[in-house]
């Protein structure tokens, strides 16, 4: 083989090995390759269902109301791995979630009290997906940087009652603002939680919401790997389901 068939040779595997390069990110990019779940939520009423004329009174609602199974609780950051700049969202959740809630009658409405609700850290696991990655591996780097060994668990507490809207009934979704205290790797910072959709179903109570925070508010080092950047701010998502306690 002559020197310059040989170049012509090897020109064309480099070549070749760049459109297969292309051909990767493209699917990367493009295809089901990298997947991040919803963010936690109720269940959004059926299209084209025809509620009651007058919805239900929420009776009995006043009292001490406790987290009961099938509540969860997620962290959700964007990371970007070397070579894509098109961010990811990593999603850990656990279904590890204790709580309580009162709800008073003042005579003139209905108000929350006392909203505090747990999560075990320990128990956070990664929900997404990232093709060619194990994103298990990163649950144990989140451990560290939580340090879960000494801080187990995160807990939000309100400082202040709510009043529910007026008329506020079975069926029916409405959303609160609600002020307290964040507490995360041994750091109380004061924050809010929105909750997004609060629900009466029957003899149950579940709300969806989230509180945005960053790492560095809770002293917290942000998770280090290989050709992967993740960033500073943090999503806390909840779905709590509450009983009657």
């Amino acid at each position: 083989m002559t020197r310059r068939n040989l170049l012509l040779g090897v020109g064309a595997l480099v070549v070749l090995g760049l459109l297969g390069a292309g051909a990767a990110g493209y699917t990367y990019f493009f295809s089901g390759a990298r997947t991040a779940p919803q963010p936690l939520a109720l269940a959004t009423p059926t299209p084209g269902a025809t509620p009651s004329a007058t919805p239900a009174p929420a009776a009995g609602l006043a009292g001490s109301w406790s987290v009961a199974a099938g509540s969860q609780a997620e962290w959700r950051v964007s990371e970007v791995f070397a070579g894509f700049p098109s961010p990811h969202s990593a999603v850990g959740r656990t279904s590890s979630v204790t709580g309580t809630l009162t709800v008073q009658d003042t005579g003139s409405g209905l108000s929350a009290q006392n909203l505090s609700f747990s999560a075990d850290l320990s128990g956070l696991a990664s929900v997404d997906q990232v093709e060619g990655h194990d994103v298990r591996q990163r649950d144990q780097l989140v451990r560290q940087a939580l340090s879960v060994n000494r801080f187990p668990t995160a807990t939000f507490q309100s400082t202040q009652a709510v009043a529910l809207p007026a008329g506020f009934a079975d069926g029916q979704q409405v959303q609160l603002t609600v002020p307290g205290q964040l507490t995360i790797h041994g750091v109380t910072k004061d924050v809010t939680v929105s909750v997004t959709q609060l629900q009466i179903s029957g003899s149950q109570v579940q709300a969806a919401g989230t509180i945005q925070t960053t790492m560095a508010d809770f002293n917290i080092q942000p998770p280090s790997a290989p050709f992967v950047t993740v960033d500073r701010n943090v999503t806390i998502g909840f779905l709590l389901n509450l009983a009657k306690a």
